[in-house]
């Protein structure tokens, strides 16, 4: 029955059966090839039982063989179906269980009241660097046009791309002509909200039709997907501008993409972290208003926090991941990255709620501003060594009046929980890749997917039943607290889902940002974005902007890309680093 199979075959399916060690599977391979009739034999077994964590006896392995044997008839019908990257499993995550799905109250949302009315700047560099609410406000009272607004954003990116390497394809007429539907619709008095006619910037793994859409990937490089990611809809529906789509590290891990490395506008000798290395760095440089990222474990947090910018990793569920690339299903988020807290309020707003197309996704209010004073909250902080926060950001917290609440949180199991499930889940989306022996062009990730074949799915399962342990850990950590400031929780927070905002806190003597981190409950952006918009207000280190003149010296060095041309010509010149 399994005459004429190849040594690589074999080698596939035996892999994924999780039976020995590297050496011992190509050995094995070679052997199961070349005597097809007897499939597995028990000897192979044996020499399996190793990684299975178990001990067989002589009958037991007999039985396993043979039912290995016909399973890796079932596997090679499975593998000779072709599944595309936009199919989810029909297993689905949520952090909160027997949550209820589809619509509901999306909540009430309107930017924070202004202390004092919004004039223009009198540059140009200092009117990119506004945050969104003040962009808005001269939007709203057409003190500057978004054609205007656009196009400065538009010559930012040309001009120092080259040195930050943060832009994938510059969008230049499709941002031109969003921007002139926006100005026409605000002149005549439709004026849809915050975001309308505001520039933005896409990561590299949200899709446009009629633009690739790379995912930082060299397998990836000309990839056009025909889906319109619903964030970009959303967005569009609130009448904002899309420019550009930006770096991400290939296949969403760090910053080295197919062009290069993107690098830290603070500091251009370094990567701007990643994987969500393009938005940050374009959003720090002043090269977009604000624009959207894409977290599985870090890549908002990470990036926002060297590059010294805002960003939101919303609740697990809160935001479509629909034509977004998946990484591992049940872990990825979509999240705004943008220069304070207000700016991501306003951006969640309008991005937030359930997406039939997407089952990860429910509507939960959220409110903005939010009432609640901050006197009454309780704000859980660390005072274990390494973990310690800052008494600098205690005694700001105590100046707004929080009640502090000492914690500790359920560290122990997960940064190996986490290991397991990325790695499987992410191994099962890009499996064609590994079986098609792709090795260069995607970063570390081969030796990755490689690695995770050999976890069992008994194992998997096992960590996803630890993962639920971990959820209501969680829970009664939050029965004391309304949210938390710092901790290591990147691997926890991730896990259960639960909303983290980072911002700048400092700088070091070289001048570069430090960050801070709050993390709250599910869906409890609300609190979240209050306190962090709070200690902006208290600090004003978001209102630092990074030295351009660093950037000129690499700029001359480099000659800087085309755009793309627009979609509907049949002619498309990528913009690409050489």
């Amino acid at each position: 029955m399994t005459a004429g199979w190849s040594r690589r075959e074999w080698l596939t399916v035996i892999g994924s059966l999780g039976v020995g060690n590297v050496a011992f599977q190509r050995a094995l391979a070679a052997t199961a090839a070349q005597m097809p009739s007897e499939g597995i034999t028990p000897e192979m077994v044996k020499n399996a039982e190793w990684i299975a964590g178990i001990s067989l006896s002589d009958s037991q392995r007999r039985a396993v063989a043979n039912r290995l044997t016909a399973s890796l008839r079932q596997l090679r019908q499975l593998r000779d179906t072709a599944v595309g990257y936009e199919v989810p499993p029909a297993l689905v995550f949520t952090p909160v269980p027997g949550q209820a799905h589809g619509t509901g109250e999306r909540g009430q949302v309107q930017p924070s009241p202004l202390s004092e009315p919004v004039r223009r700047p009198k540059s140009d560099t200092e009117l990119a660097y506004l945050p969104v609410y003040q962009l808005a406000e001269l939007l709203r009272t057409r003190q500057v046009s978004s054609v205007e607004l656009t196009r400065l954003y538009l010559d930012r990116l040309r001009r120092y791309d080259p040195a930050l390497l943060c832009v994938v394809t510059l969008m230049e007429d499709l941002a031109l002509r969003q921007a002139e539907q926006a100005d026409k619709e605000i002149a005549a008095g439709r004026y849809r909200g915050p975001l309308h006619g505001i520039p933005w910037v896409a990561k590299d793994l949200i899709a446009y039709p009629g633009y690739r859409t790379t995912w930082g990937a060299e397998p990836f490089r000309e990839q056009r997907l025909e889906q319109k990611a619903t964030v970009a809809v959303r967005l569009e529906e609130a009448g904002a501008v899309l420019l550009a789509k930006t770096s991400l590290g290939a296949l969403a891990q760090g910053d080295q993409w197919f062009g290069g490395q993107t690098r830290n506008p603070w500091n251009p000798k370094q990567g701007s972290s990643g994987s969500s290395a393009g938005t940050a760095a374009a959003v720090a440089a002043g090269l977009a208003a604000f624009g959207l990222g894409s977290e599985t474990l870090g890549s908002i947090i990470s990036p926002s926090a060297r590059c010294g910018v805002t960003g939101l990793r919303p609740t697990f569920g809160r935001v479509s991941r629909f034509g977004c690339m998946p990484l591992a299903w049940s872990l990825d988020k979509i999240g705004p990255m943008a220069r304070c807290a207000e700016d991501c309020a306003l951006i969640l707003a309008a991005i937030h709620g359930a997406d039939p197309q997407d089952p990860t996704t429910v509507t939960r209010p959220f409110h903005w501003p939010g009432k609640k004073p901050l006197r009454e909250l309780r704000v859980g902080y660390f005072e274990e060594k390494g973990l310690a926060t800052a008494e600098t950001d205690l005694k700001v917290l105590r100046s707004l009046g929080v009640r502090l609440v000492p914690i500790r949180l359920p560290w122990r199991l997960a940064s190996a929980l986490v290991g397991i499930i990325l790695e499987a889940e992410a191994a099962a989306a890009f499996d064609d890749l590994t079986r098609s022996g792709v090795q260069t062009g995607i970063g570390n990730w081969a030796i990755t997917f490689r690695r995770a074949r050999f976890h069992t799915a008994v194992d998997y399962l096992r960590a996803q039943r630890l993962r639920t342990l971990l959820l209501r850990q969680m829970q009664e950590v939050f029965e004391t607290i309304d949210l938390y400031v710092g901790g290591n929780d990147l691997a926890i927070a991730n896990l259960t889902g639960h909303p983290t905002i980072c911002l700048p806190n400092g700088f070091t003597s070289a001048g570069t940002p430090t960050a801070i981190t709050f993390t709250g409950p599910l869906f409890g952006e609300t609190d979240l974005l209050a306190l962090a918009r709070a200690y902006q207000e208290a600090t004003g280190h978001h209102r630092r902007r990074p030295p351009e003149e660093k950037w000129l010296p690499i700029e001359k060095e480099k000659t800087p890309p085309e755009k793309e041309k627009p979609p509907l010509e049949k002619e498309k010149t990528p913009l690409e680093k050489k």
